[in-house]
């Protein structure tokens, strides 16, 4: 029966984060630090949008796309940002299904795919899935870009370049400059570039709106810079949807053409319910959520703080530290064993990384399982 399974299939392992999420639901009352899945509740205004779309027999498929109300939101908030001549906008089955799709439009065998170490669990198994090279850029220890490093990187088979700020695992916002620079780099270079902003909302440098927008303050797309950019997109963390699975990608119509024309074969469109309630959603303000990430945020910070080594995270709502050499652990994996007998659920950072030296912790938790993550943590850096 192995002998049916696909070489791409057995390329890599099943992801490090689902494992982890698998072992939470078998332990009693564990410190669950793991998994990027907002502690909050979906809106009440979009769970009751969602529901009436039920009772009203909205529940077919929709046209591939998404439906008319929402693609038509989402066209007018583009058209207002970015002013694109070129800029067309689809829903899809979750931000990963975009990811893939994308992908799928855009890499073949042999292309190589410029990654930033660490980067979202996901991103590397996706280039291999098409064939294509991870080709990866070392942003320790601040976890910030590197032009010179970008630059350099670059061969006649780089296809693509795959990006996100507010970062997964880190938490790191690129500056303004660095995101400008790497922009303007991939169009000089023709090269794709991919902008995965499913945490562009989670952003808490001042004056944040959290209106829903899509885009808190010290948030910048490269796309502002580069019309081509490929930006990928969703309603998962902003909203606490995440088993609603609704995305959206936008960029230009040849590329969106054919990650439509992919989703007819593959997802063929986006929950229709849920689709109705992002028509709502789109516009409410989350500002009181984004306020309670970055108090949560900066309770890790403190309580850690002069014990673990951590760039600062600015946005999403994950802390990256490195394994302190107090704890006596000769790896990230296997300081993570030790957290894991004392109830407490992290993620090593090899499942992110070429290293095994760093772990990521989700605060999308409640205060009172940070606390105790907290307490578990300083015992464990002794």
């Amino acid at each position: 029966m192995h002998s049916w399974l696909s070489s791409r299939s057995v390329a890599f392992d099943s992801s490090g984060i689902r494992k982890v999420f698998d072992l939470a639901a078998k332990m009693k009352d564990p410190i669950n630090l793991s998994i990027g899945q907002p502690d909050f509740d979906v809106p009440e205004p979009a769970r009751r949008a969602m529901v009436e779309a039920v009772e009203n027999r909205k529940n077919g498929y929709s046209q591939t796309q998404g439906i008319a109300p929402l693609l038509e939101k989402l066209q007018t908030q583009l058209a207002t940002q970015y002013k694109h001549a070129d800029r067309k906008v689809f829903v899809t089955s979750g931000t990963s299904g975009g990811l893939l799709l994308v992908m799928m439009a855009l890499v073949n065998p042999g292309d190589e795919v410029i990654l930033f170490d660490p980067y979202f669990v996901t991103y590397e198994p996706l280039v291999k899935l098409m064939g294509g090279r991870a080709v990866l850029i070392d942003t320790y220890p601040h976890f910030t870009l590197d032009l010179d490093q970008v630059r350099a990187a670059i061969t006649p088979r780089t296809k693509a370049i795959l990006f996100d700020s507010p970062a997964n695992p880190t938490g790191v916002v690129a500056t303004p400059a660095e995101v400008e620079g790497l922009a303007k780099l991939a169009a000089e270079r023709n090269i794709a570039l991919i902008s995965d902003e499913i945490y562009s909302t989670f952003c808490y440098l001042p004056s944040s709106t959290g209106s829903g927008s899509g885009e808190g303050a010290g948030f910048v797309s490269p796309a502002k810079f580069n019309p081509q950019t490929i930006v990928v997109e969703g309603f998962s963390k902003t909203f606490a949807m995440t088993g609603w699975r609704v995305g959206f990608a936008h960029g230009p119509a040849a590329v969106i053409d054919e990650m439509m024309k992919l989703q007819q074969y593959t997802f063929v469109c986006a929950p229709q319910p849920a689709q109705w309630a992002c028509v709502t959603a789109l516009g409410l303000d989350m500002q009181v959520h984004i306020d309670a990430y970055r108090y949560k945020r900066d309770m890790l910070i403190e309580g850690l703080r002069g014990v673990y080594e951590i760039a600062q995270p600015e946005g999403a709502f994950y802390i990256f530290p490195k394994v302190p050499e107090s704890s006596g652990a000769k790896s990230a994996s296997e300081f993570v064993e030790r957290a894991i007998e004392n109830q407490l659920l992290i993620i090593p950072g090899k499942i992110f990384s070429s290293r095994d030296t760093h772990f990521r912790i989700s605060y999308a938790a409640e205060n009172r399982t940070i606390e105790r993550g907290i307490e578990v943590l300083l015992k464990l850096a002794k």
